[in-house]
């Protein structure tokens, strides 16, 4: 009987001693792009990735730190650095070409997200030996942001969210401004292949639906000049389609009041500068690295740290007899 207890207890322990990679630790590097008023070609807006400018995908930069709470769950925190841009030039729609507005955000989040393996081989050749792996998850958490869109005008790269370019805060009553820090639910999926149980590559695509529509610094619509008090720069950065004027009858960007409160049939007209009905988001696909840390079975220790010692299990001492 006893001999049968060996080879059950030790493949017991064998898979405590799987269980004992819980904490890998790794980078991320890829491509970051956003979805907002600023992309788009000839029609006006649309939903979800019809809108993005693959000219202006920019980069993607974390690292994270992932536990395992049992073999399909997974608790991820990780820091990053995501690059956005756009610019209404690269539009093919006159409205938006017209309206000539451009930006550049660099996004720092902190996030924690939740993994769920939906589909795993845990031994990749069929070696029998479990040392490679290959999982793939879909996810979701929350996370913080900071935001701080900015405009390149006469060279240098200007904060666009202190000018109040639409009027916050300046107004009508509205909110002082639009703040930089944002909350932001990451969703997506990814899978990663293990390789002699430590090593972790695999690839990761994380789309970010936040709670702002300022992302872009574009919202809602143009107000009167007059409103930022003789700020030139605001001014300046608030409106740019004088920045193409003149031009061409027939290059199909419509008039020039189109982009400046005007007054028509007696009433004040504020011409749209944004889509205020649909929040932006932002998006980055990342290849991954991580490296697995060997942690001690405090199950194993506690409960057969002297099942190989001790005087029951000792090796046994034949003593000669004359």
């Amino acid at each position: 009987m006893k001999k049968l207890y060996f080879p059950i207890i030790f493949c017991f322990l064998s898979s405590v001693a799987f269980s004992q990679y819980k904490w890998d630790f790794g980078a991320m590097v890829g491509a970051s792009n956003y979805l907002g008023e600023i992309g788009g070609k000839e029609k006006t807006r649309r939903d979800f990735i019809l809108d993005l400018k693959l000219s202006q995908t920019r980069s993607a930069l974390a690292g994270f730190a992932r536990y395992k709470l049992n073999p399909d769950v997974y608790v991820r925190g990780s820091v990053g650095w995501y690059r956005i841009s756009g610019k209404d030039a690269l539009s093919t729609n006159p409205g938006r070409m017209g309206r000539n507005l451009s930006f550049r955000n660099d996004i720092i989040e902190a996030s924690v997200v939740g993994q769920y393996i939906f589909y795993d081989i845990a031994d990749l050749g069929r070696t029998y030996r479990y040392r490679n792996d290959f999982k793939a998850y879909v996810f979701s958490g929350v996370a913080g942001a900071m935001s701080d869109p900015k405009a390149n005008y006469n060279g240098s790269w200007v904060a666009l969210a202190p000018l109040h370019t639409e009027g916050q805060g300046l107004v009508d009553g509205a909110p002082k401004s639009y703040g930089k820090f944002l909350f932001v639910v990451p969703a997506g999926a990814g899978f990663y292949f293990t390789i002699s149980k430590i090593y972790k590559i695999g690839w990761e695509l994380n789309w970010r639906t936040t709670f702002t529509d300022y992302l872009d610094d574009v919202s809602t619509h143009y107000v009167d000049p007059s409103v930022f008090a003789g700020d030139a720069t605001a001014v300046a950065l608030a409106n740019r389609n004088p920045e193409l004027q003149p031009y061409s009858d027939n290059s199909g960007i419509p008039d020039p009041q189109n982009y400046y409160p005007h007054v028509e049939n007696g009433t004040k007209v504020y011409p749209k500068r944004g889509d205020q009905t649909h929040n932006d988001s932002y998006l980055s696909t990342t290849i991954n690295a991580s490296y697995a840390l060997k942690g001690k079975s405090r199950f194993a220790k506690s409960k057969y740290k002297t099942f190989f010692k001790g005087k029951k299990y000792s090796k046994r001492t034949i003593r000669a007899k004359f």
